[in-house]
């Protein structure tokens, strides 16, 4: 981060790629649109540089970033004031046509249903099955105490469930 701060190319080109993909999938996640995200990305980085100097080494440098995209992320929607579906266009990894088209469905299915959820609870889920973040993490993030990143989630999961029972989407 010092060397980031002192203007070393090389330093903030190493951040960018250590985090780029990361944010970027938090963001595609919030958004559910490629373009959106890669918005969000780049305003990211935007803020990232032109705050180094605020940066506070108490807390995580990841932390500081995701929160950063989440905010960014959720600005965007705001602004937008439409929620599209996501076309997932990712490989799955699966062999056969059949589970592949099964596969995707239940993706766009998933990203649709997130959706639905207000933002409070849509950013939780991405931090914590898409970014893979920890309780401990996602309450840094959103300075939030823990308690209530756990209540979150386990609304922001019943109220997914719902709503993918409402499109008639069953789990096997």
């Amino acid at each position: 981060m010092e060397r980031c701060r002192n203007g070393d190319r090389r330093a903030l080109q190493l951040l960018v790629e250590r985090y780029q993909r990361p944010v970027f999938n938090a963001a595609y996640r919030i958004l559910g649109n490629r373009d959106d995200a890669a918005d969000a990305t780049q305003v990211t980085f935007l803020k990232v540089f032109e705050h180094l100097d605020s940066y506070d080494a108490k807390y995580k440098l990841f932390s500081w970033i995701y929160r950063i995209v989440v905010n960014e992320s959720i600005d965007q929607l705001k602004r937008k004031h439409q929620l599209q579906a996501l076309d997932d266009d990712e490989e799955a990894g699966i062999d056969g046509p059949e589970e592949l088209a099964a596969s995707e469905l239940l993706s766009r299915q998933v990203q649709a249903g997130l959706m639905e959820l207000s933002d409070e609870y849509r950013v939780v889920m991405v931090l914590r099955h898409f970014s893979e973040c920890s309780y401990e993490q996602i309450a840094e993030v959103l300075k939030i105490p823990e308690k209530t990143v756990k209540s979150r989630i386990y609304t922001a999961r019943q109220q997914l469930k719902g709503v993918l029972a409402a499109r008639g989407v069953s789990w096997t």
